[in-house]
């Protein structure tokens, strides 16, 4: 009889200590996966400085927002609370439903939305404001991503890491905190060209 409690003991023991397993698994699987891809996105929540920053470079600035790896969603509450309608694209499902709870206990849920999706899936030529927590090996497809999808008008964000030739028009913070704005109309010379199409269009 005392041996067959043991074993009874035995199996109970295994059997939690299995679906304990199986359940820390099911939660940290979806947040290690990013990390193990060809090109690392691992999530690291920002900064209330790296928001900061942020914000700073969003002043005098309208228009729609997007935030390319939105994790749980902290820029784009902190956008959205700045009267942006902001959107975030994750592909950490628990992050994006994370990200959705907290928008809908801060209040700003009606303006902001959080999708499930790859960012290179996804075209970014209807956002005016671009806001980028990148690594370094992502950076050079996604500048030209962004090159060729964005309008000249839209202003971009980079933190923690620049973009590699593009010259920003405004850098802000040190160290992980840095954050860097590009406005495109500028390093595409969009102005440069309008100006010499005015003459022809005169004529």
């Amino acid at each position: 009889e005392g041996s067959l409690r043991k074993s009874r003991w035995g199996l109970l023991v295994t059997a939690g200590v299995g679906g304990a397993l199986v359940a820390l698994y099911a939660v940290v699987t979806p947040f290690m996966t990013p990390a193990l891809r060809k090109i690392c996105l691992p999530f690291v929540p920002a900064t209330s400085t790296q928001i900061q920053n942020v914000l700073k470079m969003l002043e005098n600035r309208s228009g729609s927002l997007v935030d390319i790896g939105s994790g749980d969603g902290r820029i784009v509450i902190a956008a959205a609370k700045r009267g942006f309608k902001a959107v975030g694209y994750e592909l950490n499902p628990w992050l994006v439903w994370y990200s959705r709870y907290r928008a809908w206990r801060d209040g700003v849920h009606k303006n902001t939305r959080f999708y499930i999706s790859d960012l290179w899936k996804v075209s970014f030529s209807h956002y005016t404001n671009v806001v980028v927590f990148g690594v370094p090996q992502m950076m050079p497809q996604l500048e030209k991503k962004l090159e060729e999808e964005v309008e000249c008008n839209a202003r971009i964000i980079a933190c923690r890491f620049p973009f590699p030739c593009w010259i920003p028009d405004c850098t802000v913070g040190e160290g992980i905190d840095t954050v860097w704005a590009y406005d495109l109309k500028h390093s595409r010379g969009c102005e440069t060209k309008s100006l010499e199409m005015t003459p022809e269009t005169e004529s």
